[in-house]
This record gives structure tokens, sequence and C-alpha cells, in this order.
């Protein structure tokens, strides 16, 4: 166990001795030194009183915590190029504090795919009811949590329920990580609504802080030794929006197609959809920039071709057939004929039934 401790320390050790190895090059500040703190700490406008020991030490083991998982807060910086410049201008136009973008990364660490182990899912970690709730599609083909745009959309008129209720963003927050009608019962048990001096579960006692220590390292990361230029950050998000109706489940690769771009690229500007098909339906769509004209006419060309340009062939299903038996006949794989054909590997297959295959090159 011994050499699994010093892993687990040998990182900060370093930090702290980054002035001696620097040589002459100028060093990332220490821990100890970086919790020298003039300024007074707010969040969303509202004072973060850190007179207190108690409180303070809550903030400091936060900060640390951060400072010390520096590819962590690597990836916050290069990922918060990329997306917060949508977030920042959406809670601007709604009037929002715009603290609150800390938020979405404290939760998510600003990935569409992040979930936790209670079932919350994408930029905001939303749950799956409580999605629902702010207006997200949330099923088994779509699942809107993980689309920027949608959540975050949704995420300002949760807030903006929860500081209505409670009268402030710092409580807004707390609420937000607890859920409204537990930190409702919590103030009205312990008889204050100061977010600092409540007893709550330990992951909202850390939460506020969490979210402190994220601000600080993101408004000024040189201080703290983060020195990345503008082009170490991601690029934001380029993309064209087009509306797509859909009368049945839609190819994802047909769309792409129609884009001039792979599947891989559909997927990853639209994280929502679940699968390889667009369900039925009339809904908004990401593609490249600069895809989006003519991108109608090839999708509704490519839409309109015939089964043996697509060599697309319909298979019946005969007494005795299999799926593995009918993937082997046609030499294609299993895990493909289930995709095409949308099948549940559980599912079983009658005599009657039809199914598409493609073969060769499409």
């Amino acid at each position: 166990m011994r050499w699994l401790f010093f892993l687990l320390v040998l990182p900060a050790i370093l930090m702290d001795l980054s002035p001696a190895l620097s040589q002459g090059a100028d060093p990332a500040p220490t821990l100890v030194s970086s919790l020298h703190m003039a300024d007074p700490q707010t969040f969303c406008g509202e004072p973060v009183p850190m007179d207190g020991q108690g409180i303070r030490e809550r903030f400091e083991k936060e900060f640390l915590l951060s400072l010390w998982d520096r590819p962590q807060v690597i990836l916050w910086l290069k990922r918060s190029t990329r997306y917060m410049p949508y977030i920042e201008r959406m809670l601007k136009k709604n009037g929002l504090p715009d603290d609150l973008k800390y938020v979405a990364v404290a939760e998510s660490a600003l990935r569409p795919h992040a979930g936790s182990m209670k079932g919350a899912v994408g930029f905001w970690q939303f749950m799956r009811h409580t999605g629902r709730k702010y207006g997200l599609t949330v099923d088994r083909r779509i699942d809107e949590r993980r689309n920027l745009f949608a959540s975050t959309q949704a995420a300002i008129r949760y807030f903006k329920e929860l500081y209505e209720e409670f009268g402030s963003w710092t409580l807004a927050a707390a609420a937000y990580n607890m859920g409204e009608a537990g930190l409702a019962a919590e103030i009205l048990e312990q008889q204050t609504e100061d977010y600092y001096a409540l007893y709550l579960p330990l992951e909202t006692q850390r939460f506020l802080f969490r979210i402190l220590s994220i601000k600080l390292i993101l408004e000024n990361p040189q201080k703290y030794g983060f020195d990345l230029t503008d082009e170490d950050g991601y690029p934001p998000v380029q993309f064209d929006r087009v509306r797509i109706k859909a009368q049945k489940d839609l190819p994802i690769k047909t769309v792409a197609r129609a884009a001039r771009t792979r599947f891989k690229v559909i997927k990853d500007l639209n994280p929502e959809i679940r699968g390889h098909y667009i369900p039925p339906g009339n809904r908004a769509l990401l593609i490249p920039k600069g895809a989006s004209k003519g991108f109608h006419k090839r999708l509704k060309q490519l839409l309109a071709l015939p089964a043996s340009a697509r060599n697309e062939i319909l298979y019946v299903v005969r007494k005795g057939d299999t799926l593995t038996a009918i993937a082997d006949r046609f030499d294609v794989p299993l895990t493909a004929l289930l995709i095409w054909n949308r099948i549940n590997p559980k599912q079983h297959i009658h005599p009657g039934d039809r199914l598409i295959i493609y073969t060769g090159n499409q």
C-alpha cells in the first residue's frame, strides 16, 4: 500500500516543489499560497462568509481538491471554450446570473454523456423525471438531457423557479443539488435560511464550495498555474441548424450522407439521439457548418432511391429461421442485422416477418 500512497501524493508534492524545480520559469503557485485570498468571495453576487472557521475549512477542502486534480482543471478550461459561450448567452438572455454556468462544470465537467449512479444524465445532470418536468424529451430514442441547448434552457427554467421559491441563488443551487422539497423541510426544521448554517446532506454541503472553487480557477487560471493559450482551448461548436420531418425512422447514416459528413459527426453534434435512427416527427437537427445549403434536396434524393440502389433487399422470414442463421446466410454481422431492423437481441422472429438486409458496399 505504500507505493499507492506515494502515487497519490506525489503530484501535490511536486506542485509544492515547483518553485525549486522551475529553474527561472514562472512557477505554479504552491497549494498553500493559493489559499491566501484577499478579495471577498461571492456567488451570483451573494457574499460567502469566510470568517467562520468551519466555512473556511469546507471551502479550502474543495479548492485544494480541485487544484490538486490538475488534469481535470485543464479539461475544464479546454471544454469551457467549446460550450461556455452558448451557456453564457442563454443565461444573459434570460436575466440569470453568469455564475450559474459553473454549476454545469461542477455537475458534468461539461460532458454531454456524463451520468451518475443515481441516474442523472447530461450537462446539467437532470434526473429523468426532473428533465421531463422542465420540458425535455427523455425516452429510449431521444434524451435531451445530453443536448446542450435544450438542457440549458431546462436548467434556466428550474433555476428561475428555485430562486422564486427560496429568494437566494445560494439556496437555489443547494436545492438544485438535493431537491427543493428536501431543502424546504430542512429550513423549516432547523429554523434558518442560511445555507452556511444548515446541516444538509454532505454532498450538498460541499456543492456550493465546489462551484466556488471552479469559478475562482476558471476566472483566473494563470494565477493558479494554468497558463493555457487561446489555441489550447477546444474551438466552439460550429453548426447549421436544420429542421427535418421524418415520416418513419430515419437512418442517421442517410442524414450524414445528405450533410456530406460521417455518422459520428451527426451523433456528436446531436448527442440526444440514441441508437442509429432518428425517430418519426418534426425536430431540429445540427449538421456541420455550411452543410445546410442543398441539404434537404440531397436528403430527399437519397430517400427516393430505389431499394436496389441502396443495396437493400427485403427478406421474408421462413419457418426454422433464426437471426444468426439469416446473418450467416447473407454474410453480414448479426449486430448489423439487429441495427437495420431495430430488433432487440432477445426478440423472437416469426415466419412472415420482413427483415431489411443491406448487401455489398452502400
